[in-house]
């Protein structure tokens, strides 16, 4: 997204609710919340029967059978079925990634438009059989006459073999999961359990306010029933956050991280329309923002660096390309996984040292006004479907500018695997 490169418009974006895992969508699944955004998203902007250059649309946690969802979902989208689509992953960063690959084409000239889309759900998981059966089942596969396949169904068979695997939360390398992690970071970084609760708060207010003021009036498009996020609290006190007790960390007594403070698992989906000016124009179409540059970093969290740093790597890299410094947003839309890593990222990028010594800077990259943070609520009050996140933050941050007029966005993801995915939205 250079300047020798064409300009990456954010037309709007779209997105149902988010809901608590095992609620509302139970039974939905990806395809059926991928469908239902993209189809949103044709009928928003009139897209029926259009071929765009791309649709990348991805899902974190997805069976087997859906190694094609992106593809799939076009295909029941509304749009043209000579639209190509790539199913992608990159955890939490998932959909602002895919904005970047659509991005990235319609910068080169390679095409003119694209969807950037994600859907996540913690309730129609894949569940499979330990390795012992897997390979069992195999071995019969390969067996040539039906007495060799009886003798290998049954040879040195237990009844624990048929015990069910679900897919887990925990980091393959650490074996912690994020929240463990993250309390490590909280630790580290000397993140108070009041603060953290503090913020859990404000993103609720804030959300319910937004609400109230029509602002997702035409992002979010009502679905089985559903009209606002369910993890939407907008009574929530800080007395009520205060008596949660430790969600990770249940053993110590110095355990910060809670429910309240803390994600909860969710189910949802969010599309993202991207494309260069003279496609929009010639849509009659209106741009709301500019993708002006991205970046992605990755931390060493398996020899100690905080596993969601990786955000606060990728951010400085990000400005020093663009000649911009922390201070020169309007608005910063930074992912609440956890109350206690948005005031790490904070923290450390208002210290001297953690700046010098792994950033390379020569002073801080200093602190932000906090009232340009997650202006609308954020994934604490909204839920985090994975793969969904980055597209609604990308459209919710692409209409405040519109409706300012001017100005500038950072976005801010981290994700699980150490890494972080950045953006620069401006107007």
């Amino acid at each position: 997204m250079e300047n020798s490169q064409r300009r990456v418009g954010v037309i709007g974006g779209v997105r149902i609710p988010f809901c608590r895992n095992n609620t509302a969508y139970a039974e939905v699944g990806n395809f059926g919340m991928s469908v239902k955004v993209l189809g949103a998203l044709v009928e928003r902007f009139a897209l029926h029967g259009e071929e765009l250059g791309e649709v990348a649309l991805g899902a974190v946690i997805r069976h087997s059978f859906e190694w094609n969802l992106a593809r799939e979902a076009v295909l029941s989208s509304g749009l043209a079925p000579t639209t190509p689509a790539i199913t992608t992953a990159r955890a939490c960063g998932t959909s602002l990634d895919n904005a970047i690959i659509v991005a990235n084409k319609i910068a080169a000239g390679q095409i003119e438009a694209g969807i950037a889309a994600g859907s996540d759900t913690t309730s129609d998981v894949p569940i499979v059989y330990g390795e012992r059966l897997r390979k069992r089942l195999l071995a019969v596969n390969r067996a040539k006459t039906p007495m060799e396949k009886l003798k290998t169904a049954f040879a040195g068979f237990s009844l624990g073999e048929l015990k069910p695997s679900f897919p887990g939360v925990a980091e393959p390398r650490t074996g912690m999961s994020m929240g463990q992690h993250c309390e490590k970071m909280a630790k580290e970084w000397h993140i108070t359990r009041q603060a953290q609760d503090q913020l859990a708060l404000e993103s609720h207010r804030k959300l319910a306010a937004a609400y109230d003021a029509g602002f997702f009036d035409d992002l979010i498009v009502p679905f089985r029933g559903i009209k606002r996020d369910g993890f939407l609290r907008p009574d929530t006190t800080l007395e009520k956050l205060a008596a949660l007790k430790p969600a990770f960390d249940k053993s110590s007594g110095q355990g910060t991280l809670t429910a309240g403070n803390s994600t909860g698992l969710s189910d949802g989906a969010a599309a993202v329309l991207l494309a260069s000016d003279g496609w929009a124009a010639a849509r009659g179409l209106t741009v709301q923002a500019w993708l002006r540059d991205a970046e992605v970093a990755a931390v060493d969290f398996v020899r100690g660096e905080g596993l969601l740093m990786a955000p606060t790597v990728a951010v400085p890299r990000m400005l020093a390309r663009q000649g911009l410094t922390l201070q020169d947003f309007d608005y910063y839309e930074i992912h609440e996984a956890f109350a206690a890593q948005v005031l790490c990222t904070l923290r450390a990028w208002e210290s001297a040292d953690y700046c010098k010594q792994r950033l390379g800077l020569d002073a801080p990259l200093g602190s932000i006004d906090p009232a340009r943070l997650n202006v609308h609520g954020s994934s604490l009050a909204t839920g985090h479907p994975f793969a969904a996140t980055g597209a609604r933050i990308l459209a919710t941050l692409a209409k405040m500018l519109e409706q300012k007029g001017s100005g500038r966005g950072l976005i801010s993801i981290c994700t699980a695997g150490g890494m972080g995915v950045t953006a620069i939205l401006e107007r």
